[in-house]
């Protein structure tokens, strides 16, 4: 169940339209990120049979830190169309309050507030 609840409080009103926006931008990443690691997945498997194709030590290195990437952000993407149909999509999970709806328009998969976000990266 889809929460169609608006939010306000400092420009986080997020209204019926930018959910299904969101929702869309979110599902577009989604494919996007399966294509891509099927394509450097098939990259591997097509070279490995020809010993004069074989990728250079510092290519797999590049291959392998964008699909770890591509992995993470469908992780992210998955996880956020999941806080959709649960209706907790637009909330902070540190402090539980609304993430500004500017911020989820750049970042749909976002899971923190700024205001989090920046503590949690001020302690790393």
């Amino acid at each position: 169940m889809v929460n169609h609840r608006t939010i306000d409080d400092h420009n986080t009103t997020l209204s019926i339209e930018d959910f299904a926006v969101l929702r869309e931008n979110l599902h577009e990443q989604r494919l996007f990120r399966r294509e891509q690691l099927h394509q450097l997945s098939a990259a591997v498997t097509s070279r490995a049979g020809t010993p004069s194709a074989r990728p250079a030590a510092s290519q797999l290195e590049v291959r392998d830190k964008l699909a770890a990437s591509a992995r993470l952000v469908l992780t992210d993407v998955e996880a956020a169309l999941g806080r959709m149909d649960q209706g907790r999509y637009g909330t902070c999970h540190l402090c539980r309050g609304p993430i500004a709806r500017e911020l989820l328009m750049i970042v749909p998969q976002a899971r923190y507030c700024a205001r989090c976000r920046q503590v949690r990266e001020a302690g790393r």
